[in-house]
């Protein structure tokens, strides 16, 4: 069975696993116990110690429903709008943006306009409140030391067409995660004619599709690929366990590209069961102490506030040549993207 097969499979019998999951999370609570129910996408290493904080500091408890690796995001969209007319999350905390607009224009979110939010810079921002974006990561790609020095390394995602990196390069499926994001960003800046020709040619290049990113960055550790796409968390756990690997921003050169940068986006479920316990939730995850926590985190999210500063090894946001894309354009691109890479790698 293929990477997208197993993925698709998974996705088929989420609902179902979902709703186990959910059955615990959302239960019964202790009477007069005050409580708010978040579904959150980002890695529960990295969102369980801010969950924690907060009850510690409100009294009120979290109780959050994960995702898995494999269909990361999706699985959860897929959730909320199962349950949009019976909401039993209160806030949606994303790893990423794109699918967050795709709720909101399903009407699955509320306006919510966080006063912790008044210094993030307002492209992070829905213009009418419905999301707010925080602490980013960057699509980035991953190369194994040891089998490529820092001259051999590739500088932009465009060299990996060449014919050196023949069967060269790992790729989490681009059908979830911040891989579908990716292609979804590619499709709405270089137009879906450029977009589809780069992944064509991707895959006559031999590019294997692995589970997720976080499986392209153990196997390119491993040495059984040079290089890989991943994101800055992925790699940043790399480097804290002394693995072989080095973290490339992609094309960063005077006039470059960009790279991707996905911030984590948090919004209001409209309609949830405790909408002034997610609201001052909202508020707890937006405040400068918590950006710079996940900052200092293992996973090393980049800051969007300047007065939020990180360790040295996290870049600042100032510093870095970010690819210039439309959120609202690359969430138009979510589904005609899909639909062609799924034709693409899957036959």
């Amino acid at each position: 069975m293929s990477p997208f097969q197993r993925a698709r499979t998974f996705a088929l019998s989420l609902t179902l696993s979902a709703a186990f999951t959910l059955t615990g999370a959302c239960g019964p609570s202790s009477e007069g116990a005050r409580e708010v129910v978040i579904y959150t996408s980002l890695d529960q290493t990295f969102s369980e110690e801010i969950l924690r904080l907060f009850e510690q500091e409100t009294g009120i408890e979290a109780r959050a429903v994960y995702d898995t690796e494999a269909a990361k995001t999706t699985g959860l969209v897929n959730r909320l709008l199962a349950e949009k007319d019976r909401p039993r999350a209160d806030v949606f905390w994303s790893s990423e943006v794109a699918r967050t607009l795709q709720l909101q224009r399903r009407g699955v979110l509320a306006p919510y306009r966080s006063p912790a939010a008044a210094a993030i810079p307002e492209s992070f921002k829905d213009p009418e409140g419905y999301w707010t974006g925080f602490a980013a990561r960057a699509r980035v790609l991953v190369a194994n030391t040891d089998a490529l020095g820092e001259a051999e390394r590739p500088r932009s995602i465009f060299e990996l067409t060449q014919p050196r990196w023949q069967g060269s390069v790992a790729l989490a499926n681009p059908l979830f995660g911040t891989t579908a994001t990716h292609a979804a960003a590619l499709f709405a800046v270089l137009g879906p004619e450029r977009a589809k020709e780069y992944f064509e040619q991707l895959h006559g290049n031999g590019v294997a599709i692995v589970a997720g990113n976080a499986t392209a960055k153990d196997r390119v550790a491993a040495g059984e690929f040079p290089v890989g796409f991943t994101d800055t968390d992925d790699v940043f756990v790399a480097l804290a366990n002394d693995q072989p690997v080095a973290m490339i921003f992609p094309d960063q050169e005077d006039g470059g590209f960009g790279t991707l940068l996905i911030p984590n986006t948090v919004a209001l479920v409209a309609g949830g069961p405790h909408p002034d316990e997610g609201k001052r939730l909202i508020d707890f995850i937006l405040r400068e102490d918590v950006e710079r926590r996940l900052a200092f985190a293992t996973g090393g999210q980049i800051p969007l506030r300047d007065s939020v500063e990180g360790p040295p090894s996290v870049p600042r946001l100032k510093d870095l040549r970010v690819m210039e894309v439309d959120y609202e354009a690359m969430a138009d691109q979510l589904e005609p993207s899909a639909t062609f890479l799924r034709e693409l790698f899957l036959e």
